[in-house]
């Protein structure tokens, strides 16, 4: 009896460790989430999709511990949102997606909605969500790591595929890109760009509308880890032109003072 439950104990660890998905994502190279690819169902168990009104997608995010999820700050998350963790196919839910209620909303104070800098908000859940296959948080990485330009990562979401379209797509939708330097990023965006941001795409795949708040992330040692938040970019989703994504190393700090109080 005891070894069983001691089987029962690493299979939850197990579920728990951070950034390692039970089913493997598979990206095709350099493809946009603009004229997107389908995602993997469950390949990236730290998805969220925040929900207005009658199940409305209105932004993305990324689930970093049970209790717990990171989206932008510009999303305007609000506590009668929804947090839809689990989900696919938005046309055809199944049981494995969870509706989760917002305990608690807490926005960078120093996100400027002009600048778009320190564009996070981090929403604590009223009730944990169940960790499974298809339920599990993505790393955050420490405030020291680097990951330089040219490193392939990956951004998801519900975002149009299309600018012009007028409904997001159903289907959780992926795209491999590179990240840029901030230097490299400055070419395109110039004063804009701050060290709390950034830079992937200009290389034929960029996120659109709807995919804000979402994740960016990049492996390394095995384990997924979110690096950016789809934070603001071209307004015509340009896929020649860089993404930007709010920097997670230059906000740690931020993210582990609110975790740590709360």
């Amino acid at each position: 009896m005891a070894f069983l439950w001691l089987l029962s104990c690493l299979a939850l660890a197990g579920l728990a460790r951070c950034g390692v998905p039970a089913i493997e994502p598979v990206v095709r190279g350099y493809t946009r989430i603009v004229n997107g690819e389908p995602a993997v169902s469950g390949s990236w168990p730290w998805q969220v999709s925040l929900q207005r009104y009658n199940g409305f997608h209105f932004c993305g995010g990324s689930l970093i511990s049970d209790n717990w999820v990171v989206t932008a700050a510009h999303c305007g998350v609000r506590k009668t949102d929804t947090v839809v963790v689990g989900a696919y196919d938005q046309d055809s839910p199944t049981d494995d997606q969870q509706k989760l209620k917002i305990e608690k909303v807490f926005k960078n104070p120093k996100f400027n909605m002009l600048t778009i800098r320190d564009d996070i908000t981090l929403i604590k859940l009223a009730s944990p969500a169940r960790l499974s296959n298809r339920v599990s948080p993505v790393c955050l990485p420490t405030a020291t790591e680097d990951f330089p330009g040219g490193t392939t990562c990956v951004t998801t979401g519900w975002g149009l595929t299309d600018p012009k379209a007028t409904k997001t797509p159903a289907v959780l939708q992926q795209a491999a890109l590179p990240l840029l330097t901030n230097a490299q990023c400055k070419e395109f965006w110039r004063f804009r760009i701050r060290s709390s941001m950034i830079c992937a795409g200009a290389d034929g795949a960029t996120s659109c509308m709807g995919d804000s708040g979402g994740p960016l992330v990049c492996q390394k040692d095995g384990a997924w880890t979110l690096v950016g938040i789809v934070s603001w970019g071209s307004s015509t989703c340009d896929p020649n032109v860089p993404g930007v994504y709010t920097r997670v190393t230059e906000l740690r700090s931020w993210i582990d003072s609110i975790l740590e109080a709360n």
